[in-house]
């Protein structure tokens, strides 16, 4: 199976569920065959949940993880910034190369948030997006440019969060 058509999609806003949702969305892909690659800006560390299953789903589903441990440096972004512009490079060259039917750009909106990479940089990646190539990024913060490139846009906003009550990030719920 292939997309007649590929659209581009934003999750953004300050609730939980933006990578949930994306995630959703590459299994259901997944399911019907198609080829998936997540491409995860500033989410270094781990493993989460899903690179424990990307190998038993491969070839079909791909995850590049890029970053550093932890979670960006605000004091000097120096080296988070090395490090997503190296990633924006290899998702150019991804995303361009047509290999896959959905490209997601995990937390690229965070990255351009916090200044490693610039809202035309991701402009001009939206641009190289295939016809045929669904394409999601997620984030908090989306550029609105970002959001008038988009065909979706849906914004997670938090009503009620347990971390405000002390329970901390559970592995195989948030990680």
């Amino acid at each position: 199976m292939t997309l007649e058509r590929g659209c581009i999609q934003v999750y953004t806003g300050n609730g939980k569920g933006k990578t949930t949702a994306a995630l959703g969305l590459a299994l259901r892909a997944v399911g019907w065959g198609l080829r998936v690659c997540v491409f995860q800006f500033i989410k270094g560390g781990g493993p989460y949940g899903e690179h424990l299953i990307a190998d038993k789903l491969a070839p079909l589903f791909t995850i590049i993880q890029t970053g550093r441990p932890g979670w960006v440096n605000t004091k000097d972004i120096s080296e988070d910034r090395r490090a997503a512009q190296e990633a924006l490079e290899r998702a150019r060259v991804i995303l361009a190369s047509g290999e896959y039917d959905l490209v997601v750009l995990d937390e690229i909106n965070g990255a351009v948030r916090f200044g490693l990479v610039d809202v035309e940089q991701v402009l001009e990646l939206i641009s190289l997006k295939p016809e045929t190539t669904e394409l999601v990024l997620t984030g908090r913060n989306a550029h609105e440019k970002v959001i008038e490139a988009a065909d979706l846009v849906t914004e997670m906003r938090e009503i009620k969060h347990y971390y405000k009550a002390g329970v901390p990030a559970r592995t195989g719920i948030e990680m």
